[in-house]
């Protein structure tokens, strides 16, 4: 199996996900401002959790190579996306000590501890197909959205659809498709890891709902 799959298997949920309300708001740039900005500090709580996600990668590895692979994510996560989106929130008026002091809304604590959970009580690949939805998620988005100049969120939408992010998720989806390639997708291993894709693709549709509904 490989990661088509896994979308294939939920598709309404993808769906539901990679077109959502808020997405599509948000690229009319008619989302209200201040449920963008609820995003956005509720983004930088994710990805604290996400990063903590992908140093347990580290320590779920069996072997030298899988930790030398989760440990590019952890550096970027830490030194350039964390610190790209404090550096983009400080544009909206979020300091970083606000941003750290904003308590988590349900759907954030949800989706990153499920997150967790799955990578503590599965293998390696649970851990990486429970964070799959987000980065190809957001990949695929970015691809579908246009940048108009008079959009107030076009510096969002030049991230996610820009080559830098584009390449990362797609050296991601490499190696997720290595992991994924031994596995029957009809057998229980691959049912569980489909429930798995889909509860955390379930995650993000609620993610962005909180925004909305902030």
């Amino acid at each position: 199996m490989n990661h088509q799959d896994l979308i294939n298997a939920c598709q309404q949920e993808w769906t539901a996900y990679t077109q959502h309300e808020f997405v599509l708001q948000l690229a009319q740039g008619s989302l209200a401002q201040p449920n963008y900005l609820h995003y956005l500090k509720q983004d930088f709580l994710f990805l604290k959790q996400y990063a903590r996600a992908y140093a347990l990668a580290i320590y779920k590895a069996r072997t030298l190579a899988d930790m030398r692979k989760a440990l590019p994510s952890v550096n970027a996560l830490l030194d350039a996306e964390i610190n790209h989106h404090v550096t983009y929130c400080a544009d909206w008026g979020l300091t970083e000590s606000d941003m750290e002091a904003e308590p988590e809304d349900f759907g954030t604590v949800a989706y990153t501890r499920y997150v967790l959970d799955t990578g503590m009580t599965g293998d390696l690949v649970d851990l990486y197909v429970a964070l799959a939805p987000c980065a190809i998620g957001y990949a695929e988005i970015g691809r579908n959205l246009i940048a108009d100049v008079n959009n107030p969120y076009a510096s969002w939408i030049e991230l996610y659809s820009g080559d830098d992010f584009q390449q990362s998720v797609a050296q991601g989806i490499v190696h997720l498709n290595e992991l994924l390639a031994e596995i029957d997708i009809n057998s229980q291993r691959g049912r569980t890891l489909i429930a798995e894709f889909k509860t955390a693709t379930r995650m993000e549709i609620a993610f962005w709902q909180q925004g909305l509904d902030a």
